[in-house]
């Protein structure tokens, strides 16, 4: 402490209760600092799981934001509000108390870095005219986040949602990986990671996770790790590039590129099986990714319209086709299971043009139709605000693109602790569930003879070698027997 502190601080420091012997004093950290540090975090999930990058300016200045959001209903509490800094020092202790180190980096989109990516770009050209690769054996993976059940904001029901207390279903996130090869003629199952395991939905329309047209994860979070990436890639990847390759008569080598993301591990080809050791990995420099990486060259982009597309239609038809209204349908029978359905068929419509012409900026001569400036844009904004009208929405051109981009939002303190609450709900939802939907087998009448004939036999084998004491054992055994019956029916 500086003399100046200690002098401001001196009724404090006169009225702590210090043990003896204490020769140091430090200040405890306020519930608030703790709270903020939370909601950092859960602010940091988010922006990874957008594609955006973070940087240690960023965070100071988010963390100021939180911090004077939490105080500004506190009555009194205003004069602590504005001595609180998100100094260096600060930012260091949230690092080693949290290790978050391992994840801030530069503001990938602020600072991309052409000079790196036009050396890179000239660097992948060589390597793969040398290595003798096709566009049909180069492929390019990348995550983003989709809010699954979001409106326009203009929309009716996006107006009363906003107006309700408590969790809105429009900020319930998932995160997808989506991957593509060079000729367009070949997309991967997506990975998709959602906060909770299992869903009831599942339950309800009788569908299996290994029946999904997408690699079914979760975590509390809803982001990408890299053993889940590790797995896609094995479970996933490898298998279907192997077969694609081998149907299209081509060798058997494949190239993929990505970008440096947390859950990407540099290491990758440590956990690649080895069956798949014909692919070979190559890392996109740090902040070119906006540039040069394929799937953010709207192919991204173009897949979150069609979905935006599809879930109208699916609307319009089932208002159409049922007495359900668009409210009622909205918040009561769009499940996960539907959204997953769309999602299929969102990522299947983005067409083989988009997939070729998003590897312009990286590989262009990969590209069959070199006319860029006429680079292929979905038709579908038109039929997104038609279908909107005929439902009663009000929607144009802009809020779906203002949708579109939304999905990258940031979300203020009350968002951030909306989503808290209902990562804690979800938690205890998914414990009481597991409890509630644990499977209770019936034993055939035939094994319950045979087990208790055995258990008879167990009981008069202990009452022959214990003649002193033979209930002590008995009892104990009975315990134990007990214990190992419920262990393997639980």
């Amino acid at each position: 402490m500086t003399v100046s502190t200690i002098v401001k601080n001196k009724d404090v420091i006169k009225s702590a209760n210090v043990a003896k012997g204490m020769k140091s004093f430090t200040k405890q950290r306020s519930r608030t600092l703790e709270h903020v540090e939370k909601l950092l975090l859960i602010w940091i999930t988010e922006k990874q799981c957008a594609g955006d990058s973070v940087s240690e300016a960023m965070i100071c200045e988010k963390a100021k934001l939180m911090h004077a959001d939490l105080f500004k209903n506190k009555a009194g509490m205003s004069q602590e509000s504005e001595v609180f800094k998100a100094s260096h020092g600060r930012f260091d202790n949230f690092k080693m108390r949290t290790g978050i180190h391992s994840v801030v980096r530069h503001r990938e989109g602020a600072s991309a870095d052409k000079d790196a990516s036009n050396d890179f770009v000239t660097e992948f050209g060589e390597f793969v005219e040398a290595e003798g690769f096709v566009p049909q054996q180069i492929f390019n993976c990348d995550e983003t986040g989709l809010f699954w059940k979001k409106m326009p904001n203009r929309t009716y029901i996006t107006q009363e949602e906003k107006a309700l207390p408590g969790h809105k279903p429009v900020k319930d996130r998932l995160t997808l990986l989506f991957c593509g090869n060079a000729s367009g003629d070949c997309k991967l199952k997506p990975l998709l990671i959602y906060h909770s395991e299992n869903q009831r939905a599942f339950k309800k329309h009788n569908m299996q996770k290994t029946q999904l047209p997408v690699m079914w994860k979760s975590n509390s979070k809803a982001w990408v790790t890299r053993e889940y990436f590790s797995e896609w890639f094995n479970v996933v990847f490898g298998p279907s590039v192997k077969s694609y390759l081998e149907e299209k008569n081509l060798p058997l080598k494949a190239l993929l590129i990505m970008d440096n993301a947390p859950a990407h591990p540099s290491s990758l080809q440590d956990y690649v099986l080895p069956e798949l050791d014909f692919i070979t990995v190559k890392f996109l420099p740090p902040n070119t990714t906006p540039l040069i990486q394929a799937m953010d060259q709207q192919a991204i982009s173009n897949f979150k319209k069609l979905y935006t597309k599809a879930l109208f239609q699916r609307c319009f038809e089932v208002i159409s086709d049922t007495e359900l209204t668009l409210r009622e349908f909205w918040k009561d029978h769009f499940t996960i299971v539907h959204c997953i359905t769309l999602i299929d068929k969102a990522w299947q419509d983005v067409s083989y043009r988009t997939m070729n012409s998003t590897w312009r900026n990286l590989w262009p001569e990969a590209v069959t139709e070199r006319d860029f400036e006429g680079f292929e844009a979905v038709p579908v904004l038109e039929d997104i605000v038609s279908l909107g009208m005929s439902m009663g929405l009000d929607v144009s051109d802009g809020d779906v693109e203002e949708l579109v981009e939304g999905h990258r939002e940031q979300l203020t303190t009350e968002e951030l602790q909306e989503l808290e609450k209902e990562e804690h709900k979800t938690k205890v939802d998914a414990l009481s569930s597991g409890l509630e939907e644990k499977e209770i087998k019936e034993a055939p009448t035939s094994l319950i003879k045979e087990i208790v004939a055995k258990w008879m036999d167990v009981k008069n084998f202990a009452r022959s070698t214990t003649p002193t004491k033979p209930k002590q054992p008995i009892i104990a055994l009975s315990g134990m027997t007990r214990q190992c019956y419920i262990s393997e029916t639980s």
